[in-house]
């Protein structure tokens, strides 16, 4: 049985991997850590909660303490780290936040990680697991080649400056203290959960509302999607299986300009959800000015997982798509009370 702290696990890509493992392994004893900031929401794992399947802490992953005892008190062999700011908006207008979680906050695990499994109990058989994303290795050319495991390090926002800060301080506690540690660089998410900032969930809500769509720019900066749940499936193979001191780039395999996305979304919502007037949602497009410093594309390189672990995402982006406004067509009662939330919704 595993013994499992699961921080940031009210989160998006957390809540979605607690759903998943919990599936696959009922009989693990699952800790899920949040500080239920603006984008954390219980709700999201609330069938959990009530069930005991899992033990909810509200806490901060920054106080070093309360990770001490939960490790001591309920014998966790193995860390999973989502807890993050994420939003690159936010990290524009406000990078203290993301300093303080992404960095300090990832320090304040491995130092209470190194000090109970290395320092007290000589514990061989933990894992520390984190979770990061593409957003460290910079900007891409139409042409370049897509992310892999050896691209340098060129973050160019706060988020994935403090981002790439916090990969290395894991990466630094593997090499100088021998701490047992993974990491995994992802591509962007969308699926079940997703708070209604980000850029799928904004989409769809506001063309249900009759709102503007706002797409950056002229809309060609192109991304990689990955499914929530494929992104779930690959981080249990790494907690399980993945060489230890070693990063895995989980891609889903699926690259679409913001342009591209936003037109596919209004066609699955045309089918789905028709327009009282009978029009497509595409005519709710809107261009808006630009975000600072842009990066032009990210695309990731999933070689390495598929190789060594044998993964591979399972859906296109528009079968996952599909599966994603389907949900939110049947989960207003998730998503409608965090519309109320300071700065949601506003890109």
């Amino acid at each position: 049985m595993t013994n499992m702290l699961i921080t940031g696990g009210a989160g998006f890509i957390g809540a979605n991997f607690v759903h998943y493992w919990r599936k696959h392994y009922p009989e693990d004893n699952l800790i899920v850590l949040d500080a239920l900031t603006y984008a954390g929401n219980r709700s999201s794992i609330q069938q959990h909660i009530e069930s005991n399947a899992i033990t909810f802490i509200k806490g901060s992953i920054c106080d070093s303490n309360l990770i001490e005892d939960l490790l001591l008190n309920h014998n966790i062999d193995t860390i999973v780290n989502f807890a993050a700011e994420s939003h690159v908006d936010r990290s524009i207008t406000g990078p203290d936040a993301f300093i303080d979680t992404n960095i300090i906050g990832t320090y304040a695990l491995l130092k209470a990680a190194h000090k109970i499994w290395i320092e007290t109990s000589n514990n061989t058989k933990h894992r520390f697991h984190h979770i990061s994303t593409d957003e460290v290795f910079g900007s891409l050319e139409p042409n370049d080649p897509a992310f892999t495991e050896s691209n340098q390090y060129l973050p160019n926002s706060p988020y994935s400056a403090s981002k790439a800060a916090s990969d290395h301080l894991v990466r630094a506690y593997h090499h100088t203290y021998g701490l047992n540690v993974t990491t995994s660089n992802c591509s962007n998410n969308y699926g079940p959960y997703h708070f209604p900032e980000k850029l799928i969930p904004v989409v769809i809500l506001n063309a249900l509302a009759g709102k503007d769509l706002p797409i950056y720019g002229d809309g060609s900066n192109v991304r990689d999607w990955l499914y929530v749940e494929d992104h779930a499936d690959a981080l249990l193979l790494v907690v399980q299986k993945g060489e230890l001191g070693r990063s895995y780039n989980i891609g889903g395999e699926n690259e679409r300009s913001n342009l591209e996305l936003v037109q596919t979304l209004c066609d699955i919502l045309d089918q789905m959800q028709p327009r009282a007037d009978g029009k497509s949602y595409a005519e709710q497009i809107t261009f808006v000015r630009d975000r600072p410093g842009h990066d032009a594309r990210y695309a990731i390189d999933p070689t390495r997982i598929i190789q060594e672990l044998g993964w591979r995402p399972s859906v296109t982006v528009e079968e996952g798509l599909e599966k994603t406004v389907r949900w939110y067509l049947d989960n207003e009662a998730w998503w409608r009370p965090l519309q109320a939330r300071a700065g949601v919704g506003k890109r």
